[in-house]
This record gives C-alpha cells, structure tokens and sequence, in this order.
C-alpha cells in the first residue's frame, strides 16, 4: 500500500477512516488494472490539487476522485455507478452530510461522459484531472494507451479497435475537452495520433 497516499488520505477523511481507504488502495492495486491503477489516482489528485482554486468544494473533488475508479471492471459497463454507491454507502459512516455526498457521487458519475454542465466548477476540475493523461507528453500518452490495450487483453484486436475509436471520437465530439486546464490542442493531437494508429 502507498503510504504517500495513504497519507492523503489521511489529511481528507481523517484517521478514523484509515479502513475505508486501504479498501480504496487496494481496489486500485487490483491485478487486472495497468492503467486505473494507484498511480492514476495519484495523478488525478496532483491535478485536483493544482486546479483546486478552481473548484468551489475542492475537498468534495477530492474525495470524488478517491472513488471515481473504486471499481474497474473493463468487462462491465456500470463502474462509474457502482464507484459511486459505494461513496454512497461510505461516506455516511464518516459523517459526511446527505448533501456532501450527493456532490461526491454525482461527480462520480459525471466521469461517464466528462462532460459537466456550464457552471459546474466541481465537475470542471474532476474531469479535466481525469483526462489530463490525453494531453501528455506523446511517449507519455502511448504509455496510457498500451496500459489500457491491456486492460482490455481479452477483446479481440478488431473488436478493441472499433471500441477504442468510438471513445476517442466520443471525445473529440465533446465541444470542449478540458474545462479549466489549458490542454486541449495538446490532446486532440494526441488523440488524433491514437485513431491514425488504430
């Protein structure tokens, strides 16, 4: 288990939470995962904490990106629903309030399509530290992509070219992908570079 994370952790949901969050580390250290993995999270909470003044509830984003990958279960379609009920059935039991976790599981969910409302700070900063990976270095980005090629070892290549496509255009059909961070040319090149080889 990551201390540094655990530590993190730690700083957010208290000590008395120490339990809930080794469960959270080793979802994430899951054998099946290359790319969900420890460092994904680790990831995503850099860039929520340097977009944090974006944010109006940044501790609620953080907490939301704990959970947004709870589950990973590239054979199944329902993860984003099933990260957020455990957030849901979690975070009660910390004394969050009703209305907090609400905030955190619908940001949850919202990882289904990154595509948060006008007005939505929150969701901004989640989907944009979620996403941050398209718009890394090239080598950085074919790192990401053979981690989730692998992720999905058990679909045939043909099957896994068609699916990637249709997520890669998904997201450039988004009219924005990045909602705070300045990224976007940087990956629509990278995404563009990724359907060329596919």
């Amino acid at each position: 288990m990551s201390e540094k994370l655990m530590a993190r952790w730690r700083s957010l949901a208290g000590t008395e939470a120490d339990r809930l969050g080794a469960d959270l580390l080793s979802r994430y250290g899951e054998p099946h995962r290359r790319y969900h993995t420890t460092t994904h999270l680790e990831t995503v909470l850099d860039h929520v904490d340097a977009l944090a003044d974006s944010a109006a509830n940044p501790d609620l984003v953080r907490l939301a990106a704990w959970f947004h990958d709870a589950v990973y279960d590239p054979r199944r379609g329902d993860n984003e629903e099933r990260s957020a009920r455990i957030a849901e059935r979690a975070l009660p039991e910390l004394g969050v309030s009703p209305e907090a976790v609400a905030t955190v599981a619908r940001l949850v969910r919202l990882t289904v399509t990154h595509a948060p409302e006008p007005g939505d700070a929150d969701g901004a900063v989640l989907c944009d530290a979620d996403l941050a990976i398209l718009a890394s270095s090239p080598e950085e980005y074919a790192a990401y992509a053979a981690a989730v090629r692998e992720e999905y070892s058990f679909v045939p290549d043909e099957d896994f070219r068609r699916g990637r496509a249709a997520v890669l255009r998904s997201l450039l059909d988004l009219p924005v992908i990045f909602h705070v961070a300045d990224l976007e040319a940087q990956a629509r090149a990278n995404i563009h570079a990724e359907l060329e080889r596919l």
